[in-house]
């Protein structure tokens, strides 16, 4: 049995149990403090995990490769992410799964990035390390032992990447509905940690990322998902949703819910609010 969104800490115990070919990702970052994910995989991590750093294998090094996307998290070029798929040893025919510590916000990114990469078999471990552990899941710390190196083959994109060109084309019109995953503060420019210029996407709707979550940290039901972004989308036919955050990574979230509500797929703007506001001529709305 292969998983393609959701995965639970029982099913992947049993996937490791049955040995099946199976790659597993610790994604756990820290915006403020870059360096504490890693820290925290060195402590504790499921045994034979990858880690995937946001900064270094998950967005474009500066100067070293041709960005897919803008904003202070580029995407990479798919040709740069397939060759860290290959160097941490992930083959076409594998089982990802991915996680972290953070309700999904970064293990997402590599989840849409694997899906976009054309690789169908990659599930969010629902309610992450935390899950594994109250599951009885055993940890490592330290490092893992490198694996062996494959060759990861690229196929058509299963996930919509959105350009800023196309954003901005269909501003205002019924073809796109832009979902802006930050928090309703930032939204209504009240405040601006990360970015230079406060405020939102002309004609955006605020779905905070985190209002996916029950109180455990796992996904809320379907039913519940599906009730709640249709009050959300007010009519508006879900397959125009088009989602953004501040970088591209937090969006993520609210894509899972939508395809967990069975509203889905819809579209990431992965250069997000960075990338628009970086052009002082592009329309800007605050409130």
């Amino acid at each position: 049995m292969t998983h393609d969104l959701l995965i639970t800490a029982e099913q992947l115990q049993t996937l490791v149990a049955s040995h099946v070919p199976l790659r597993v990702f610790d994604c756990t970052f820290d915006l403020a403090q870059p360096s504490a994910g890693e820290q925290q995989y060195q402590q504790s991590h499921i045994p034979g995990a990858v880690y995937a750093n946001l900064d270094t294998h998950l967005s474009a090094k500066h100067g070293k490769d041709t960005p897919a996307s803008g904003g202070r998290h580029p995407l990479p070029s798919r040709e740069t992410f397939a060759e860290w798929l290959s160097r941490v040893g992930l083959a076409n025919n594998m089982q990802a799964v991915v996680y972290d510590r953070n309700g999904a916000n970064y293990c997402g990114r590599l989840w849409w990035m694997l899906k976009w990469a054309g690789h169908a078999h990659v599930a969010v471990l629902d309610g992450g390390l935390q899950a594994w552990q109250g599951a009885g899941g055993e940890v490592a710390s330290g490092e893992e032992p490198a694996h062996a190196p494959s060759s990861f083959a690229l196929a058509p994109e299963l996930a919509r990447l959105v350009a800023t060109q196309t954003v901005a084309d269909n501003l205002g019109r019924p073809v796109q509905t832009l979902i802006d995953a930050r928090g309703a503060p930032r939204f209504r420019g009240e405040v601006e940690p990360l970015d230079p210029i406060a405020g939102h996407i002309p004609g955006a709707l605020n779905r905070p990322f985190n209002h996916n979550m029950t109180p455990e940290g796992k996904f809320k039901p379907a039913a519940l998902l599906k009730a709640e972004f249709e009050a959300l989308l007010a009519g508006r036919d879900p397959a125009t949703v088009v989602h953004h955050c501040g970088s591209g990574v937090s969006a993520v979230p609210n894509i899972l819910a939508m395809q967990i509500a069975g509203l889905g797929p819809t579209g990431l703007y992965a250069g997000s609010w960075s990338d628009w506001c970086s052009d002082p001529s592009r329309p800007m709305a605050q409130g």
